[in-house]
């Protein structure tokens, strides 16, 4: 888990914070308790760095008991990378050396604004955020094997091209 958690980091960094947000999850499924952990998610991990994720995940559940996001919310370091990105992102939008970027941000802008409305106060979530909500609540759809509406998957398909071009740029930078 730590291993392809440190791969996604370096290779693709949305999708990395996709993969924190499910291991949120799952440290919250087991009450962030490692010896739950050991049982349920430790068994699945390869052998070989076992070891290494037990001591990670216990890492991860004890900075989520002192943030306070046990229950409900993304640990600091998740929340830095978000800020990154959102900075990233701002850049971007200004630097008309970026018109494919644009692009992809105002063809997904309307299914974004139409999110954050469904979502109670649309000032209150960054966009990007909103974006990998979106995204996140859909992977977990697809797990569940719930159906995904035609709307729904336009609007995942264009955060998603948006989120992809985001990422190449913080790759990039």
């Amino acid at each position: 888990m730590k291993n392809t958690a440190e791969h996604l980091r370096k290779t693709n960094i949305a999708e990395y914070l996709l993969y924190m947000w499910q291991v949120e999850d799952l440290l919250r499924a087991n009450g962030c308790d490692i010896d739950r952990v050991r049982t349920t998610i430790l068994p699945a991990c390869e052998e070989s760095s076992r070891a290494d994720d037990e001591v990670w995940l216990s890492d991860l559940c004890n900075m989520m008991r002192l943030e306070g996001t046990t229950e409900r919310g993304h640990l600091q370091i998740n929340k830095n990378v978000l800020l990154r990105l959102t900075e990233l992102h701002n850049e971007l939008l200004s630097d008309n050396k970026h018109p494919f970027y644009s692009s992809a941000y105002f063809k997904a802008l309307p299914f974004i604004v139409e999110l954050r409305h469904k979502g109670g106060d649309p000032t209150e979530e960054p966009e990007l955020e909103t974006c990998f909500n979106a995204l996140y609540l859909t992977m977990i759809m697809r797990m569940q094997k719930r159906e995904i509406s035609q709307g729904t998957s336009e609007a995942i398909e264009a955060i998603s091209n948006f989120l992809s071009l985001l990422a190449k740029e913080y790759h990039n930078s």
